[in-house]
């Protein structure tokens, strides 16, 4: 069975995120644990994904939203643990006007190839990322890409609920992962 790390953005994901409503339907999944989501430090969400991966039984897949993706390109980086996954949804843009001004350390992310199989699922009209620097992003860290249409954010305020479909992307790209 495969273990699943969940990576929320800023906000930590409230109620009506379909992060949320996967994990609470999904034992298997758990959610690291920075120490605070409204204002995001580097160094330790970067911790905090190291020590979430550590603990882990086995290789995990991880599940990040929005600035969480920003974050697992700088951990893929300096990181030699191993994982089977990254389905990485809503890539923010930094260079965007509303990138968040208290998120700037995580903006310059590296630009190298991931050491793992990855999945970037954007939508044609996310405020925080264009598609076409998904397209990019897709590119330059060597990731599948999945364009879902117009969901804004890919986020709670979409009402897209437990988002039934990115659930079946999610089931695809697993089953996917050596």
């Amino acid at each position: 069975m495969t273990e699943f790390i969940v990576l929320p953005g800023i906000g930590g994901s409230g109620n009506s995120h379909w992060q949320t409503f996967w994990q609470q339907a999904n034992p298997a999944m758990r959610r690291f644990e920075p120490a605070n989501w409204e204002a995001p430090d580097f160094k330790n969400w970067l911790a905090a994904l190291e020590l979430a991966v550590a603990t882990a039984q086995a290789p995990p897949l991880l599940i990040a939203h929005s600035l969480s993706c920003l974050l697992v390109a700088h951990w893929q980086k300096v990181s030699r643990l191993p994982v089977k996954g990254a389905f990485l949804a809503a890539v923010p843009d930094p260079s965007s006007p509303v990138f968040p001004t208290n998120a700037e350390d995580f903006a310059t992310a590296p630009r190298e190839r991931f050491r793992f199989p990855s999945l970037i699922v954007a939508s044609t009209n996310d405020p925080y990322g264009s598609l076409d620097y998904a397209k990019a992003r897709a590119v330059q860290w060597g990731c599948q890409l999945h364009v879902a249409g117009a969901l804004g954010h890919i986020n709670g305020a979409g009402n897209l609920g437990a988002w039934p479909d990115g659930r079946a992307l999610l089931e695809d790209f697993a089953t996917a992962c050596p």
